[in-house]
């Protein structure tokens, strides 16, 4: 089955970029600048998705939660100048974004901040394909609200029946649930596990395969 649709939101962190490396660097410089032990990268991938607050509550032992404040600080501040050390577009992105923008209507909603987004969409010459690009700091609430998704899709001026939401996790399954957009969950992500509870309309196994699934509205 293909979906018509007019307009694709695209989720950054594990949808688009594989960017596990630098966020598990980052987590643990800052976690043994504290004298914390450090984190496996596996178990580190699985705090991604929600902000970097979020990440690093969950990194810090629970008994040690006062420390979030430096700890965060000092995850930004190193992330910020690591954030492209190893951080690429999945396999097929880049050439499937290129050949695909001019036909549909593309933008990207993550939970990662706007500047340390643009930075990322900058240096992987990814920029251009997107007519919005929106932050976990551009509204007064992160995914899975769909409160993001929604503006976005009031200023283009695209019903929600006409546009596919594109994760890796829950997150963007409710986001796009709560929006009243079709749904597609990549399963190369680093949140596909909560796939299980929070089914997507459809999945996909390699980000070109997205476009086997959809269609131009006409």
């Amino acid at each position: 089955m293909a979906f018509n649709a007019r307009m694709l939101v695209f989720d950054l962190d594990g949808t688009l970029v594989d960017s596990k490396e630098d966020l598990a660097n980052s987590v643990n410089v800052a976690l043994s600048s504290f004298g914390f032990p450090p984190l496996p990268v596996p178990v580190i991938c699985t705090y991604v998705g929600d902000g970097a607050s979020m990440l690093l509550r969950r990194a810090l032992p629970p008994s040690e939660v006062d420390a979030l404040p430096q700890v965060l600080e000092r995850f930004l501040s190193h992330y910020r100048r690591h954030l492209l050390d190893t951080t690429r577009p999945y396999p097929g992105v880049t050439d499937a974004l290129r050949r695909w923008s001019g036909r549909y209507r593309m933008a990207l909603l993550t939970n990662k901040s706007l500047a340390m987004t643009a930075d990322i969409l900058s240096g992987l010459s990814l920029e251009k394909h997107f007519s919005d690009v929106r932050g976990g700091d551009s509204f007064r609430s992160r995914k899975p609200d769909p409160e993001g998704l929604r503006t976005i899709l009031r200023e283009a001026g695209v019903a929600p029946g006409e546009t596919v939401m594109v994760g890796d996790s829950k997150n963007d399954v409710l986001a796009g649930r709560g929006a009243g957009t079709v749904t597609c969950g990549v399963t190369y992500g680093l949140g596909a596990s909560g796939f299980s509870d929070h089914p997507p309309d459809f999945t996909v196994e390699r980000f070109p395969d997205l476009f086997r699934r959809v269609r131009p509205a006409e």
